[in-house]
């Protein structure tokens, strides 16, 4: 089994307002090899992963590489894209940890952790990154 984690920026909750194409994946050897592989040789090659999460509900994820610079651009970057259902149906914030799993054979699931508890902050609810590797044993 493969698993990763990443603690969620307010930029990957969507809670800056802002637009970005998914979630930024770092170049790391490490967390790539979770992802299937993707060419150099096409330019934004992309692969749809299905991850179940622990409902069984399924989401379609796209892993991007944007890789435009290879070909005249200026983006060269990894991203995870499609999360927004499901990050927003799971009521994710800034400071919640995605993990996300691959068991050969099995497929792709998805969860997460709520890393702060819920605080009240002038009347406002308030709940509260970066990717790692998680070993484990099998």
């Amino acid at each position: 089994m493969k698993r990763i984690a990443k603690v969620l920026t307010a930029n990957d909750a969507g809670e800056t307002g802002g637009h970005q194409a998914g979630i930024l994946v770092p170049k790391n050897p490490e967390i790539l090899a979770f992802f299937p592989p993707l060419s150099h040789e096409v330019k934004n090659p992309r692969h749809h992963l299905f991850f179940r999460d622990e409902t069984e509900e399924q989401w379609e994820f796209a892993f991007i590489y944007y890789n435009g610079k290879l070909f005249g651009g200026t983006r060269n970057e990894y991203r995870l894209t499609r999360m927004t259902p499901f990050i927003r149906a799971a009521g994710l914030r800034a400071g919640d940890e995605l993990i996300l799993e691959h068991r050969e054979g099995e497929g792709y699931s998805v969860r997460y952790t709520r890393m702060q508890p819920a605080r009240i902050q002038n009347g406002v609810l308030k709940l509260g990154g970066d990717w790692k590797v998680v070993r484990v044993n099998a």
